[in-house]
């Protein structure tokens, strides 16, 4: 009898104990304080949407770059200035007033701007103007072992892999934590890449700078693994352990 329990015990361990190193992350953090940060801007996007606003010293001269928002109220809410938005085409084009078909093809909102601004005062449009370009929907979504998983907007130009895990409450006890995974769609290519949360190592990768349209997954771990093709949570084999212990007294009285 004594032995039945021993090995009950040992079962209810190895499903639902984690190992420490599989749950902390970055541990060897202090081999990367004061490093160089390296920012990145992403490159637009098919499918992206755009805000670009254009200003001159008269700004009645500007009527005509700017495309219409409605009052204030309605201007400050995302969704009407996405609708008020220029739609990137597959093509990597916009359609810009006076100046027509824009090509934006590998090049970033800020090189966009600095390429209007040149346009509109080489064409003799506009005296010094300014032009200011925004990317109004990217979004990251996060889905597997996580608080909250979902879609997730955020108008940050730099946001990192654990800012967007932020954003869905952490990774839940269960979540495999060396091996994130990440799929991004850029440039009619799909990268797939695996990040070990656990390693300071993350900073140094591509990936650790989130870009719009980025899939974030998370595995569950080992331990969820085995019990979720037995038991559902460690409650649940607890009761079945006591059951079969139960059943083990009575048919060895």
């Amino acid at each position: 009898m004594k032995n039945i329990l021993i090995v009950a015990f040992v079962a209810l361990l190895s499903c639902s104990c984690a190992n420490k190193k599989e749950i902390l992350y970055v541990q060897d953090a202090e081999s990367y304080n004061n490093s160089v940060i390296n920012f990145s801007v992403p490159i637009i996007q098919p499918n992206d949407i755009l805000k670009i606003t254009v200003g001159t010293l008269e700004p009645e001269a500007a009527i005509p770059y700017n495309r219409p928002t409605g009052d204030n109220a309605r201007s400050v809410n995302l969704e009407v200035m996405q609708l008020d938005g220029y739609i990137v085409t597959k093509d990597h084009t916009i359609n810009f007033p006076q100046l027509g078909t824009v090509s934006t093809k590998g090049i970033t909102c800020q090189e966009l701007q600095e390429l209007l601004k040149k346009m509109l005062e080489d064409g003799g449009h506009l005296v010094n103007p300014t032009v200011n370009v925004r990317l109004l929907n990217a979004k990251v979504t996060v889905l597997g072992e996580v608080n909250r998983p979902g879609t997730y907007n955020f108008t940050e130009q730099n946001m990192t892999l654990l800012q967007a895990l932020g954003y869905a409450g952490d990774l839940t006890i269960n979540g495999k934590r060396e091996d994130i995974l990440v799929i991004r769609e850029a440039d009619s290519l799909r990268q797939i890449s695996h990040i070990d949360l656990t390693s300071a190592k993350l900073m140094e990768t591509p990936f650790y700078n989130i870009r719009p349209n980025d899939v974030i997954i998370v595995n569950p771990n080992e331990p969820k693994v085995k019990s979720a093709g037995f038991v559902g949570n460690t409650g649940t084999l607890i009761s079945v352990i006591s059951i079969l212990l139960s059943t083990i007294v009575l048919i060895t009285r």
